[in-house]
């Protein structure tokens, strides 16, 4: 008996620092509130081993929803280079020369997420994509990192590969945060590339879903000629039961190990980054 064909994949994204750049110019590096859409598309492209210069057309058949289970705090790193060093070790200038003394140091702010952690569905109308994908994700030929090479992941990335509706899935994967001592009921934040017209939704007014712009849609990522297009972004709200927190760490990844084996007890389960 053949096997379901793969509907999805489901990521978890944490680590003490994360980055995803949205409009970031020269010495001011910005970041997102949640991953972006070229962000998660260049992650993947890096598990395949591509090169900044090789295309990624056939990913941008990707489709992602992320859950935000903890939105973490913004951190800004004043970032310096060159301050203090002999003018032969400072910053080379546009015109190939070496900086004055004066003028040695190039400074920058950038700017984390700490502590934040996400839930990505990853879907696709091609499930051989799709197996693709996750094959690269156990297996990356390039060390993974959370936006920017100095925020790698805390834990696995690749939680599953599923062969059920990814929505519901989606909605009930444990969340990787602590329960409240006061509440019933979380208060999630969902964001997706595609309207949430799936039946897996719980009703909600009309005006719950609402939709604004990002320029993240990755045309090319060649150095000196990266091009975005822009794409929507769907956001929507949900209340989750409070003892869908499993905690942090250890914990979560427990949780989340029991469930996948309660839900999909033949399928992988996360494996290390």
């Amino acid at each position: 008996m053949n096997a379901p064909p793969t509907t999805g994949l489901l990521l978890h994204l944490s680590g003490p620092l994360q980055s995803w750049g949205e409009r970031s110019r020269f010495n001011q590096r910005d970041t997102a509130t949640a991953p972006t859409r070229s962000g998660l598309i260049g992650m993947i492209a890096a598990a395949f081993g591509r090169r900044r210069t090789e295309p990624v057309t056939d990913l941008r058949a990707l489709r992602f929803t992320v859950r935000i289970d903890r939105p973490g705090t913004l951190l800004r790193d004043f970032h310096t280079v060159g301050g203090g060093m002999p003018r032969d070790l400072t910053v080379i200038t546009a015109e190939g020369k070496r900086r004055a003394a004066d003028t040695a140091t190039v400074t920058s702010d950038r700017y984390y997420l700490q502590d934040a952690a996400f839930t990505v569905a990853v879907t696709a109308d091609d499930p051989a994509l799709l197996d693709r994908c996750a094959q690269a994700l156990r297996a990356p030929r390039w060390p993974l990192y959370l936006g920017r090479r100095s925020c790698p992941p805390n834990a696995p990335l690749l939680l599953t590969v599923l062969r059920t509706d990814p929505v519901t899935a989606l909605i009930d994967l444990p969340l990787a945060r602590t329960a409240p001592r006061d509440r019933g009921d979380v208060l999630v934040e969902f964001r997706s590339d595609t309207p949430f017209e799936s039946r897996a939704w719980p009703s909600a007014p009309e005006d719950e879903q609402v939709y604004t712009e990002a320029q993240d849609e990755p045309v090319s990522f060649q150095p000196h000629h990266r091009r975005f297009q822009t794409r929507p972004i769907y956001r929507r709200h949900l209340r989750l039961p409070a003892d869908r927190c499993a905690g942090l760490g250890v914990k979560y990844l427990s949780a989340v190990i029991e469930h996948l084996q309660s839900e999909q007890p033949s399928e992988n389960t996360p494996v290390t980054p």
